[in-house]
């Protein structure tokens, strides 16, 4: 039996991750403070998941759990995600998404005997640069310190696997989307804030800007399938990929799938555009293309399910 550790294991990507390794007989550790994350996203009577409720920045935590466990694999999830928050408590952010990220890469270093170390960092790295498609190899310009500690974090991450030998992966998550996925945070990701206003009779959707900026959304089944993808392949060693689907979408494209799935008419509020959005992002997926992971799900087909609640449903017959 295969021994992972997911930190951040009980949030919106780290949960349907679990929840897959389970299902193919993986032995699980999820390391989580709940700040965000929540319980009843984990199956917690499952036999071979073991849920330590903590803080990655507390020192002494990681060492704790290495100590007791032997993994074969870490997936490093936890962070500090809302962009807001890293402006409004820079030290703390710093302290959970760069500081805590070294901390267990050295642990891991010292253990030895891991077969992937897997990172998820943020198409925040990309920043402002305008260039399109975004490629990995894109000039990356941070503005946030949410982007400037994933990046540092990501570099952190290769630099190891030079100097060490450690097997580390990075994983630039674009615009994932899917159930679980929090609608009121203030960093809430735009479908998960539509899908829960298309649950009412008459939507009202505010949209900041004329709604045709882009981004590349990414369903959750996905982005599980990338980060297993990469845990098992070697060449992924020492590397940083783009995970997205190579398209871009705008926001009106979004209401109009939900409008037809719905059969509802949304009433649309148009706002001035907020200061420091970008107006187009998508990504170049060819690197992990190369590596033979191609996404599979579109985005109607995708949305449709959520928008059923086929996912969960499916979800609830497997257990």
């Amino acid at each position: 039996m295969n021994h992972v550790l997911v930190t951040g294991g009980a949030g919106f990507i780290g949960s349907h991750l679990v929840e897959s390794l389970l299902d193919d007989g993986f032995s699980v550790v999820v390391l989580d403070d709940f700040s965000t994350g929540k319980l009843e996203n984990l199956p917690v009577h499952h036999p071979a998941l073991e849920i330590v409720r903590g803080d990655i920045a507390q020192p002494g935590l990681i060492d704790a759990i290495l100590s007791k466990h032997r993994f074969d694999y870490i997936v490093h999830l936890a962070a500090i995600a809302s962009v807001h928050q890293s402006v409004s408590d820079t030290f703390r952010t710093h302290r959970v998404n760069s500081e805590a990220s070294i901390y267990l890469l050295e642990a891991a270093r010292r253990i030895g005997g891991l077969k992937r170390f897997v990172f998820a960092s943020s198409a925040a790295v990309y920043g402002e640069d305008i260039s399109l498609p975004k490629r990995e190899d894109s000039p990356l310009r941070p503005i946030s310190p949410y982007g400037i500690d994933k990046f540092s974090a990501e570099q952190y991450m290769l630099t190891y696997h030079e100097l060490f030998n450690v097997p580390t992966v990075a994983l630039r998550y674009f615009n994932v989307y899917g159930p679980r996925q929090n609608d009121q945070a203030q960093d809430a990701g735009v479908i998960s804030i539509f899908m829960r206003l298309f649950s009412q009779p008459a939507p009202k959707v505010t949209i900041y800007g004329d709604g045709h900026q882009t981004r590349d959304f990414i369903y959750i089944r996905d982005v599980v399938e990338a980060t297993r993808f990469v845990m098992k392949h070697d060449a992924a060693n020492g590397n940083v990929y783009n995970v997205a689907t190579g398209r871009e979408t705008s926001i009106l494209n979004i209401v109009q799938a939900l409008e037809q799935i719905s059969g509802k008419q949304a009433m649309i509020t148009l706002r001035p555009h907020r200061p420091g959005d970008i107006e187009r992002s998508f990504a170049d997926i060819s690197r992990i293309r190369a590596l033979g992971y191609t996404p599979r799900y579109n985005l109607e087909d995708s949305l449709r399910e959520c928008f059923s609640g086929g996912f969960e449903l499916v979800k609830a017959q497997a257990r």
